[in-house]
């Protein structure tokens, strides 16, 4: 629910609330005031070989079908710290904003969060083995035979990876700062100065001023500083390093995700001002999907990390217009 949303809703409960009071019935116009409380945080495991990935789970009962949406995380953070940041008062969750229509999950790659920790460094194959290993699990405890996925920056690789290999399970794709080739991103430009570190170390090192770069770097003022100091909370609870991999194949690999082999219905999301690709870069993949059903979409405002802007209902909007789009019907075509 928005914030303004739940700010209308609670004035005009506190107006009702008035009327029913000279009847006696505070108690009913309190109950419409209050808003629906979240559904419980619900922890699943899954087994990719001996390496154990935790798997997260948010739906608010309903007695019809929903669909099961999967949240891809990305470089730098687990999953409950990127799709589920609690900040007082304020609304970040996207797991929260989205369980009322959708199975919710998520879960941790290898080497993040509180999925098993290896030697290994946890690049996109390996996080496309993680998604196989995790949808099996969420296909059998929904009985969904496909499921959307929702990935943000690495994790809109893996998502898009693991569209290429598994498309049998996969019902409609969104890739939130994504990136293609990565010809003239800023932030891969300069990260590529580091790649020598990446390969000799499995690991890299995060602080809570690394955390804060992430939503200065592109454009200063898209996010509220408090949120910042909630995402380093919630991230440094899981130890002081993540792995490189990523990183790694950002800077040696690309372009990973070929368009020619998504066939599944896809939305490409960019924030105005992100700085891990270029507009171009981003616009020459969406133009060669093979699907005609694929939207692009630019959240004005946003800068790399969308989903924690203010301009994150913006955001979600249009993911969830994009999820919830009626089937497509050809009559003789």
């Amino acid at each position: 629910m928005r914030e303004s949303d739940r700010g209308k809703i609670l004035t005009r409960g506190s107006a009702l609330a008035g009327l029913f009071a000279a009847s006696g019935a505070s108690a009913l116009a309190a109950s419409i005031a209050a808003p629906q409380p979240a559904a419980p945080l619900r922890e699943y495991t899954a087994m990719k070989g001996n390496v154990k990935l935790a798997l997260y789970r948010k739906s608010r009962p309903t007695t019809g079908h929903k669909p099961a949406l999967v949240l891809v995380h990305g470089s730098s953070a687990g999953g409950l710290t990127t799709y589920d940041l609690q900040v007082p008062g304020k609304a970040y969750s996207m797991m929260d904003a989205f369980e009322d229509t959708f199975d919710v999950w998520t879960l941790d790659h290898e080497g993040y969060g509180k999925s098993s920790r290896t030697n290994g460094n946890a690049d996109i194959a390996s996080g496309v083995a993680d998604l196989a290993a995790a949808t099996r699990v969420i296909m059998r405890e929904t009985g969904a035979d496909r499921v959307h996925l929702c990935g943000e920056s690495a994790g809109a690789l893996r998502a898009g990876a693991f569209a290429m290999a598994y498309p049998e399970r996969v019902d409609r794709l969104v890739l939130n700062a994504f990136v293609w080739t990565g010809k003239g991103g800023a932030t891969l430009s300069k990260r590529a100065q580091q790649a020598d570190e990446y390969r000799t170390h499995n690991r890299r090192p995060v602080s809570r001023e690394f955390f804060a770069s992430i939503f200065t770097r592109d454009k200063a003022g898209t996010s509220d500083p408090s949120v910042a100091t909630a995402f380093a909370d919630s991230a440094l609870l899981y130890g002081d390093s993540v792995p490189t991999g990523t990183y790694l194949d950002m800077v040696t690999k690309l372009p990973i995700v070929d368009p020619a082999r998504i066939n599944a219905p896809t939305l490409v999301i960019r924030g105005e001002f992100d700085g891990i690709a270029t507009e171009e870069d981003v616009l020459g993949f969406f133009s060669r999907l093979p699907n005609a059903d694929r939207q692009f979409v630019l959240v004005p405002g946003a800068a790399h990390s969308a989903g924690f802007s203010y301009n994150r209902e913006r955001f979600w909007f249009a993911v969830r217009s994009f999820l919830s789009a009626p089937l497509r019907l050809d009559r003789g075509i």
